[in-house]
């Protein structure tokens, strides 16, 4: 599934001694086998230690790091795990710190330091050349072979490298940019960062970005704790980072040598790129010799990247209120502009006691509070039919009287029984023509008052019923303006829920908190005898937090049904089995393609996520496009 298990090492190093250097990181390097990693870094220098100062200057210790180098090399023999290590290499007259690339008793290529620091702590450039003057070097000699040299792009199956140094990251123009222009999905730095306070925080805020702006993964690791302390410390700072996310992180300042590995998503950045015209756009200032590898396919029995079950929702619970903060002020103020665009403020919306209608008066009101408006200009209806229930009638009521909108009721049960006389069916039969015929009778009411009061229709669906087609065409399907268009609804229960705690009174808090109590549903089927809901949602379509994540595997990552349904049995492996898992899936698949029809005649909306279906921006989709190749997958 193009899944990439990488590690960030950091070995333990002693000083100018190369021998020993190297045994550790054999050492390692069998760790890393052992667990089928199939790219690892290490730190910059680490076959001789970055601060030896002007022994770098001696043969004896150049010599010793080639020998070294050597073991390293033939200890690789054998596996596909692909590694870069850091050494001095000498080219003629000048020394390079380099990125030495291994994999199985070979060595692939050689990436020297782009740019050199010369400061106060760190004065590279008396021992080292920057990459620039190695420039029509193209290939050295190393025994019997000639190893690529110099600015290397690393492919395989899916996958392309690329390498920097330290410094090279913290420079205005690092070289990263131009490798991931070029083709390179994944960047490994191998560095010697020192520590000062608060340093490693815009480090890895450095790496995150990065990775971030070249839609790309990152791997970084740094030298620890015994390199020399004459006049700085290392920490040994480890950092995986993909798209913006931080992926692995360790504890800094430890003895010992450690790594810690991530699980990198290659089909994911891949689709990024496609995505993103910028990149596209952009053309690498810089050639580069492509050497070409065999990649170790990870063992997936091992799979431990995390995967969040609700990729929607925020993890963080103070990020949870400024996420929902943010939401209800894109969604307010697109509704308040909408509303001043047309020249009223009168807000006609059915109000049924459930989440999406509830979320939707919420907005209202505070599209009108930024309008300068009263509650008063909001006309709620309540539109009682055949499966209403007391629970959500009467919390429907009470929550329209708390906010103080202008209340009207109107039951629908004799004009649908009407339309069934009309059309000749049977009210007994409890078919999509039963449940159609209240939707678009309650959807003709909502339409002819906006008419009479001079006001706009706002619609309640949200993205989960858009994606699975559950709304009823020209019924609950349409409105004026649909503010929970781009809300999916695993998060229109947070929204609701983040509005009774933080931003709604005593009596209001409690209403809305039996609202969020009460199970989804669209109530067109006759209650059942004891006056509870009969008909659950998820009873029939699945639950609504795997069809979300589904959704947004496949419309965010361009995820292949057979690596989303992999994720998802990873995701809830504690809640669902494989076959349930498989047999929502096949539901979604179809109903979002069949439905498409649906989504082409939507009304315009607020987009509050990266999420969307929009015919108009997000997605476009022929409706009458088949499944078959997915449903095959």
């Amino acid at each position: 599934m193009n899944f990439l298990k990488a590690a960030a090492v950091c070995s333990k190093v002693s000083v100018a001694n190369p021998a020993a250097n190297a045994a550790e990181i054999i050492t390692l390097l069998e760790q890393l086998n052992e667990k089928k990693i199939s790219v690892a870094v290490f730190p910059e220098l680490c076959v001789t230690g970055y601060t030896c100062g002007d022994l770098f200057l001696q043969d004896q210790l150049l010599e010793e790091s080639d020998l070294a180098l050597n073991k390293i090399r033939k200890a690789s023999s054998g596996s596909n795990l692909f590694f870069a290590v850091g050494a001095p290499i000498r080219i003629g007259r000048r020394l390079y710190n380099c990125a030495v690339a291994m994999q199985n008793g070979r060595i692939l290529g050689i990436v020297p330091k782009s740019y050199l620091p010369n400061s106060n702590e760190f004065y590279e450039k008396r021992w080292f050349s920057p990459a620039e003057l190695a420039e029509p070097i193209q290939s050295i000699s190393w025994g019997a072979d000639e190893i690529p040299f110099g600015r290397l792009l690393f492919q395989s199956q899916g996958v392309t490298l690329g390498i920097e140094l330290c410094e090279d990251l913290w420079a205005p123009s690092p070289p990263s940019t131009d490798l991931a222009l070029a083709g390179a999905q994944v960047i490994l730095n191998l560095s010697a960062s020192n520590e000062l306070i608060a340093k490693s925080d815009y480090r890895r805020s450095l790496i995150q970005n990065q990775s971030a702006r070249l839609l790309g993964a990152y791997l970084y690791a740094s030298t620890g704790v015994h390199e020399s302390s004459t006049d700085v410390v290392f920490s040994g700072h480890l950092l995986i980072a993909e798209n913006g996310v931080i992926l692995a992180e360790n504890e800094r300042f430890q003895l010992d040598s450690e790594w810690i590995h991530g699980w990198i998503d290659a089909d994911r950045l891949n689709n990024e790129r496609r995505r993103s015209t910028s990149m596209a756009d952009s053309v690498a200032r810089t050639t580069y010799q492509t050497v070409s590898f065999d990649l170790v396919q990870p063992d997936l029995t091992g799979f431990d990247r995390p995967v969040d079950p609700t990729p929607f929702i925020p993890r963080d619970d103070s990020d949870m209120v400024r996420r929902c903060r943010e939401i209800f002020a894109i969604q307010a103020h697109g509704l308040a502009k909408r509303l001043r665009a047309i020249g009223t403020n009168h807000c006609v919306i059915g109000i049924s006691g459930g989440l999406d209608s509830t979320l939707a008066l919420l907005v209202i009101q505070k599209a009108l509070r930024i309008n300068g408006a009263n509650p008063s200009a909001i006309l709620t209806v309540t539109m009682p039919g055949f499966g209403t229930t007391d629970r959500t009638y009467q919390n429907a009521i009470s929550l329209c009287r708390e906010m103080g909108t202008d209340l009207r009721e109107i039951n629908i049960v004799e004009a649908s029984l009407q339309h069934f006389r009309d059309i000749g069916h049977d009210p007994a039969q409890h078919d999509a023509t039963y449940e159609n015929t209240q939707a678009r009778e309650r959807t003709q009411i909502l339409m002819d008052l906006a008419n009479k009061e001079g006001g706009i229709v706002v619609g309640t669906g949200d993205l989960s019923e858009l994606a699975l087609g559950w709304a009823t065409y020209n019924g609950d399907h349409m409105s004026m303006y649909g503010v929970n268009a781009s809300v999916p609804k695993t998060l229109v229960r947070y929204l609701v829920r983040y509005a009774a705690v933080h931003e709604s009174p005593e009596s209001v808090r409690r209403i809305l908190e039996d609202i969020l109590d009460t199970p989804v549903s669209p109530e067109l089927l006759p209650k059942a005898q004891n006056g509870e809901i009969a008909q659950k949602t998820e009873d029939l379509i699945g639950p609504y937090e795997l069809h979300d994540f589904f959704l947004y595997h496949m419309m965010r990552y361009g995820a292949t049904p057979e690596k989303i349904a992999f994720l998802a049995g990873h995701a809830f492996r504690d809640r669902y089995s494989s076959d349930i898992i498989h047999h929502w899936l096949n539901v979604f698949i179809r109903r979002f393609f069949t439905n498409q029809f649906k989504r082409s005649a939507l009304p315009d909306g607020p987009k509050v996520g990266s999420v969307a279906l929009s015919p108009r921006g997000d997605w476009k989709m022929p409706s009458d496009v088949t499944w078959r190749a997915w449903m095959k997958d």
